[in-house]
């Protein structure tokens, strides 16, 4: 199978754990979900560095990575917000801009064919900050560590990233619409 599948394989690794880190939320074993939360989080970007550093990048890559992504902080939000974790407001933004953005995408490629690009920078950033929320909320789960104004703080960040991204795909999918639909394209 050879190393250049390895991105692959952690991103498959990173959609396993999302069972065992929601099963251990719901069962109030913190400390072990926070744990597997950190492997998979660190899987996230592991696999990115060996895909980009090395060439080891694929048409499944593409797909599993951002797929991995959604599953684990899409259900941990839910369950959060569930729990009384995480604020039900940022709940529904963070699974509101994904419905978007995959409805945009798939709407896009039946109407106009295969929508090819990169994520954008914001979206990037708005990966990091939900990954770096749930981690300080599941520490502070754990530990009562951060403070509780720290997460409310970082909540609303993660919600302006939120719609900055939101929008910034929303434009793009509309621009290339636009473009695709011009006579003489």
């Amino acid at each position: 199978m050879g190393l250049r599948h390895l991105p692959n394989l952690i991103s498959l690794l990173r959609i396993a754990l999302v069972w065992p880190v929601l099963y251990c939320l719901l069962a109030g074993r913190y400390v072990p979900c926070l744990l597997l939360f950190v492997v998979a989080a660190g899987s996230d970007g592991l696999d990115g560095f060996l895909a980009k550093h090395f060439g080891w990048t694929s048409e499944l890559g593409k797909w599993l990575d951002p797929i991995a992504d959604k599953l684990l902080l899409m259900s941990l939000f839910l369950l959060g917000a569930w729990l009384g974790l995480m604020p039900r407001w940022l709940t529904t933004a963070v699974v509101a801009r994904d419905v978007m953005i995959g409805l945009g995408a798939i709407l896009y490629r039946l109407v106009w064919g295969p929508l090819r690009g990169r994520a954008l920078l914001a979206s990037k950033l708005n990966t990091l900050l939900q990954l770096l929320y749930v981690l300080l909320v599941l520490l502070h789960t754990a530990y009562a560590l951060p403070p509780r104004m720290v997460l409310d703080a970082l909540a609303w960040l993660v919600l302006a990233s939120v719609l900055v991204s939101g929008w910034g795909y929303l434009r793009l999918f509309t621009l290339r619409a636009l473009t695709q639909s011009a006579p003489g394209h």
